[in-house]
């Protein structure tokens, strides 16, 4: 299980472009890496937006902000559109991040146990190291509270 101080894993995915974006690309910047189950729904709607709300304030303070979910490059794009999301997008199918940063776990969902992704939120500092790690967020405040303590 990672802990603050660990080196937060690195990794290579698709953008919504399809381009290669790997972690360790935005070394000497802050990263807030934020896993989240599904495009479309509406946690991780509301989450994404709270995110786009406030992505100026984090290109102020020097911080990237990626959104990592096991969706398609081409569900990614079409999210991203419909809300406006300017910030980076990671497709994760084969979950190499997911399971990296250990959010697949097992989940209950109206009664049925399965498998999927815990939304989690990572800030990794300019170095690599990570600087926190907030379990279980909250999507409509995540965005609020890590802005406040950059």
């Amino acid at each position: 299980m990672l802990q603050v101080g660990d080196k937060a894993p690195d990794f290579t995915l698709k953008d919504k472009e399809g381009n290669d974006v790997s972690l360790s690309d935005f070394l000497g910047k802050k990263v807030v890496v934020y896993f989240y189950p599904k495009d479309n729904t509406p946690g991780c709607t509301r989450q994404g937006c709270a995110f786009a709300q406030n992505y100026n304030a984090f290109k102020e303070k020097n911080t990237e902000v990626i959104g990592i979910s096991k969706d398609s490059v081409a569900s990614h794009i079409k999210f991203a559109e419909k809300y406006g999301l300017p910030f980076i997008l990671l497709s994760d199918p084969e979950l190499v991040a997911i399971k990296a940063y250990d959010v697949w776990q097992e989940k209950k969902m109206c009664g049925k146990v399965g498998m999927g992704v815990v939304r989690t939120t990572f800030v990794v500092d300019e170095t690599g190291k990570i600087e926190r790690i907030m379990p279980k967020v909250k999507p409509d405040t995540n965005a609020e509270e890590i802005l406040a303590q950059l």
